[in-house]
């Protein structure tokens, strides 16, 4: 919106810098954290004093003492991340159909995420929202972002195309409509349900948010500039720049919750802030054209969830063919396991950071590799 104000340039000069994406991307990065800085306290006190705590149970942490001193800290926490990115890029991004899709996609999963975090602390539901409603949830923010991105001039050939690393032009030119959403549908599910397996210990999924969020704020860049898209031989899709806006309010309210998070953290992203970011960047790797570096980049957060997904089907195997049930982990998701091993918490958070700073300088390294 103050994007805008450029126009008036002839009455005071440096209000032409807000033509430059790299200029208001720097100031809604800072927007963003100093709006996290302002909210963080007055909703961690809310949270508090209406006992919007954390509650674990004995049958479900097992012997994990690191858990029970997080008894009662305050969840919802992502709530602080998303006005801060909300109303940084709407204040600082150009409006155009990226924007609108990528915002829709985040407040849907936000709104499904906070209810699940409502249902946990407030009606002691340990459940929260039945699989099913989360399901229709993800689904809904699918459809409709779908149908906009098919419908929208601008978008609608756009997002057809199929590009993975590695190669100068896309694989598919003109994917069909079921194509498309099948793999749109998964990656907004897979990366939400992949970021809330992450989300157990202090600091460890915003930490590793952050890295992701950089390198495509740097790729959302590149694909909106026609001169180095074609340098780098990747995707050029006119308008999507203004995406690198909403990614450096991103890593601005990361780094704003990151300051409360940090151990001992005083406030839990939760699901409100662990569903909307997952879906929020799936849906924006597909819209600069770099699904499958997503995979890379997010390489933590695939880990994350792979360890889950092999534990599970691991210990139902072996418990169908010999009658008991074995573990490829001490626990998952594998953030755990290292506990388990006796790694203290911060170790283990850190050493996740190096991990993902590492993914990402790997998935970066693609738009090289032509």
């Amino acid at each position: 919106m103050l994007s805008y104000l450029a126009d008036y340039e002839h009455y005071f000069g440096p209000l032409r810098l807000l033509r430059y994406l790299s200029v208001r991307a720097v100031l809604g990065a800072g927007t963003a954290l100093v709006i996290g800085f302002i909210i963080g306290p007055w909703l961690i006190g809310r949270f508090r004093a209406l006992k919007f705590g954390q509650h674990y149970d004995d049958d479900r942490t097992g012997d994990l003492a690191q858990r029970f001193d997080k008894k009662n800290t305050p969840t919802m926490g992502g709530l602080i991340i998303f006005i801060s990115v909300f109303v940084s890029t709407v204040l600082w991004a150009e409006p155009n159909v990226w924007i609108f899709v990528a915002l829709f996609v985040y407040t849907a999963l936000t709104i499904a995420g906070w209810r699940d975090d409502y249902l946990k602390v407030v009606h002691r539901n340990r459940d929260g929202i039945s699989s099913w409603e989360k399901i229709a949830w993800q689904s809904l923010a699918t459809l409709v972002a779908l149908g906009v991105l098919l419908w929208h001039p601008v978008s609608a050939e756009k997002v057809r195309e199929l590009w993975v690393p590695f190669f100068k032009t896309a694989i598919i030119t003109h994917m069909p409509w079921w194509l498309l959403l099948v793999l749109i549908y998964f990656w907004i599910v897979g990366f939400s349900n992949a970021i809330n397996l992450t989300d157990g210990l202090d600091g460890l999924a915003v930490g590793c948010t952050i890295t992701v969020t950089l390198v495509f704020a740097i790729m959302a860049y590149a694909a909106g500039n026609v001169r180095i898209s074609d340098y780098l031989l990747i995707s050029h899709v006119p308008g999507v720049g203004e995406l690198t806006v909403l990614c450096g309010a991103l890593i601005g309210a990361c780094m704003a919750f990151l300051w409360y998070n940090s151990h001992p953290a005083e406030v839990f992203m939760g699901d409100t802030g662990s569903l909307a970011l997952g879906g929020l960047i799936g849906v924006m790797a597909f819209m600069i054209h770099q699904p499958v570096t997503l995979v890379i980049v997010g390489g933590v957060f695939v880990m994350e969830a792979l360890s889950v997904i092999l534990q599970v089907s691991w210990f139902k195997y072996t418990r169908r063919t010999t009658g008991i049930g074995q573990r490829i982990f001490l626990m998952a998701p594998i953030h755990h396991h290292f506990q388990k091993l006796g790694w203290p918490e911060t170790k283990v958070v850190l050493r996740f950071w190096v991990l993902s700073l590492g993914f990402a300088l790997a998935g970066l390294a693609t738009l090289k590799i032509r």
